[in-house]
C-alpha cells in the first residue's frame, strides 16, 4: 500500500509540474490590442482556448482598472458589487479552476462601450494520471502436451517364400549286377588292396578272373523281380575253379606275410 501511495503522489506531482510548465500567459487583447475601449475583447476571447493554470495579463492605462464581477453584474455593467478589484496598470490573474469568469472596467461608461471580457476556462488537456495497479501474478502458461510420436505398427516380417526343396534325384535304376547277390567269384576284388604283387606272383590266376563277368552277366540277364533260372551244369565247375584260385591266393598271401616278418 505504501508503494502505491508513493506512486500516486509522484504521479500527481508530475502532472502538476507538467501543467505548470505547459501553462500559458495571455496578454488580454494582444498582440495588437489591450485592455481598452478600442479593442474588441470578446472576439479576442473566443479565438483563444483557456485551460486551468493559464494566466491573464491585463495591461492598461492609469484611467482604467479591472473588476471581476458576477454574470448578472457583467450583463448590467454594474460596478458596485465587484467580487475582486485590481489596479496599477499591470494585473496578472491565474485561472485556477474551470468555468466562466467575468471582468469589466470600473470607469464609468467604459463597460457599456465594450470594455468587458468573458473567459471560459477549460479543464486540463492532459488526461488524469492513472493509478498503477499491481498486476496479478501471471500464472505459468501450461504448455500443450507434446505430440507423442506415432509408433508405426510393427511390420510383420515378410515370410520368405519357401525355398524350393531340391528335387530328389531320381534314383538310378540299379543295374542287375548291383542287385544280384555276389557270387564267390567276387571275393578276389579285395585281393589287390592287400598286395598288388599277388596278381603278378600267380599269373595263372588271371584266366579264371576273366570268367567272372560272364558269370555276372549270366546272373543279371534277367530283369529285377524275375524268377532266377537254373544255372547250367558248367557253372559248378567254374565255381570250383574260383575256389581253388582263392585258396591259392590266400596261401600265397600268408607266405608273403610270414616272409615279411
Amino acid at each position: 500500500m505504501a508503494v502505491q501511495r508513493t506512486l500516486i503522489c509522484l504521479a500527481a506531482t508530475t502532472a502538476l509540474l507538467m501543467q505548470l510548465a505547459m501553462a500559458a500567459t495571455y496578454t488580454v487583447g494582444g498582440p495588437n490590442g489591450g485592455w481598452d475601449v478600442t479593442t474588441n475583447l470578446q472576439t479576442w476571447a473566443t479565438s483563444q482556448s483557456f485551460f486551468v493554470g493559464d494566466n491573464l495579463n491585463f495591461q492598461y492605462m492609469a484611467n482604467h482598472d479591472v473588476l471581476e464581477v458576477s454574470k448578472a453584474d457583467y450583463d448590467a455593467c454594474t460596478t458596485s458589487n465587484a467580487v475582486q478589484s485590481y489596479n496599477g496598470g499591470n494585473t496578472v490573474i491565474t485561472l485556477s479552476s474551470p468555468g466562466k469568469r467575468y471582468f469589466i472596467c470600473g470607469t464609468a461608461g467604459h463597460c457599456s462601450q465594450g470594455m468587458k471580457l468573458e473567459i471560459d476556462t477549460l479543464a486540463t488537456s492532459s488526461p488524469p494520471p492513472t493509478t498503477p495497479s499491481t498486476p496479478p501474478p501471471s500464472s505459468p502458461t501450461t504448455q500443450p502436451p507434446q505430440a507423442s510420436p506415432s509408433t508405426p505398427p510393427p511390420s510383420s516380417p515378410t515370410t520368405p517364400p519357401p525355398k524350393a526343396s531340391p528335387s530328389a534325384p531320381t534314383p538310378v535304376s540299379s543295374s542287375a549286377p548291383e542287385t544280384s547277390s555276389p557270387s564267390p567269384a567276387q571275393s578276389p576284388k579285395t585281393a589287390p588292396k592287400m598286395s598288388p604283387t599277388s596278381s603278378s606272383s600267380s599269373p595263372s590266376s588271371t584266366p579264371p578272373l576273366a570268367n567272372v563277368p560272364s558269370t555276372e552277366s549270366s546272373t543279371t540277364a534277367s530283369p529285377p523281380g524275375s524268377s532266377t533260372t537254373a544255372s547250367p551244369p558248367g557253372s559248378s565247375s567254374a565255381t570250383k575253379g574260383v575256389s581253388k584260385t582263392t585258396v591259392t591266393l590266400g596261401f600265397s598271401l600268408g607266405i608273403l606275410m610270414l616272409l615279411a616278418l
